[in-house]
């Protein structure tokens, strides 16, 4: 089957490298010879469907790219080394990378990928863990989806602003991962396992959940494990994630018509609505009645 949006190979200035084992795409591109003295600069990018025998073979690339697994397995060997592939793997190459790619034929790979080049390329690689050359993960592992389909709108609209808003939309991916990552396998990942269980009962329950040590007794851990994980894979407290849960939920309870800051306050599990008033101001920056009146 011929991919869907996809230029033909007779099409001027169509990249030769766009894989043809693919049984549907949304890819775009926008400049193959960029000029030299942009800082950053994407090239092309979409989403593609593999086909049961997907194969790469390359020894190098013209630029760097990062690509990322939404659906299926597969296998990526880079400069020598072998990742297994899933919903939530990532890998980047460039320019000198061998980057031997496989899918698996009775679960086909489904992947994004972005190629880009610039004098700011490798550091903005750099920047999200993901060299030239290496592998990474994120969780959750459909957290890249939205930027991703965000980028090849972009670039599809073919518009004067679009080579700048993909740049944008190229950086916000790299802030992006480098705050979702997640381990490999190997002795981490265990821990994180944990990680996540803990944060998505968080997740789950919030509105029922009080203090910490509900929180830990309920996950079958200590609080001070509990916190470690958090301040290890999250940048916060697990209590800190909780206030940011409920006040989310008030906030959008609070946009209701009528709604009563008592009330909303009793449903997001504050029993003093003074306290529940203090915690919306410390998270937001300002009161619920002042947050009522920005309707």
């Amino acid at each position: 089957m011929k991919p869907r949006n996809l230029p033909d190979r007779g099409t001027p200035n169509a990249p030769e490298f766009f894989s043809a084992d693919v049984t549907a795409a949304r890819r775009f591109y926008i400049d193959l010879n960029p000029p030299r003295n942009r800082s950053l600069v994407v090239v092309c990018g979409g989403l593609e469907r593999c086909a049961p025998d997907y194969a790469i073979h390359r020894e190098t690339f013209p630029f760097y790219s990062i690509e990322y697994v939404v659906r299926g397995h597969g296998e990526v060997k880079l400069k020598g080394r072998t990742c297994s592939l899933q919903p939530g793997r990532l890998f980047s190459y460039g320019p000198g990378i061998s980057h031997h790619i496989t899918g698996d034929a009775t679960n086909p790979l489904v992947k994004y990928f972005v190629d880009f080049t610039g004098a700011r390329a490798a550091e903005l690689l750099r920047s999200c863990g993901l060299s030239p050359g290496r592998f990474s993960e994120v969780f959750p592992a459909n957290t890249l989806q939205p930027l991703f389909d965000e980028l090849i709108q972009a670039g599809l609209q073919v518009r004067r602003e679009s080579v700048e808003l993909c740049a944008k939309f190229l950086e916000c991916l790299t802030l992006r991962i480098a705050g979702a990552c997640a381990p490999l396998e190997g002795a981490e990942t265990l821990t994180f396992a944990t990680y996540q269980r803990c944060r998505q009962h968080i997740e789950q329950h919030n509105l029922r959940l009080r203090t910490l040590r509900q929180i830990a007794s309920e996950c079958h851990v200590n609080n001070a494990y509990l916190c470690r994980l958090f301040r290890r894979y999250d940048n916060q407290t697990p209590y800190q994630y909780l206030l940011r849960l409920k006040m989310n939920f008030a906030a959008e309870c609070l946009r209701q018509p009528g709604a009563l800051v008592k009330q909303v306050a009793k449903e997001a599990g504050f029993a003093d609505p003074f306290h529940f008033s203090r915690v919306f101001t410390s998270v937001f920056g300002l009161s619920p009645a002042a947050f009522r009146r920005l309707r």
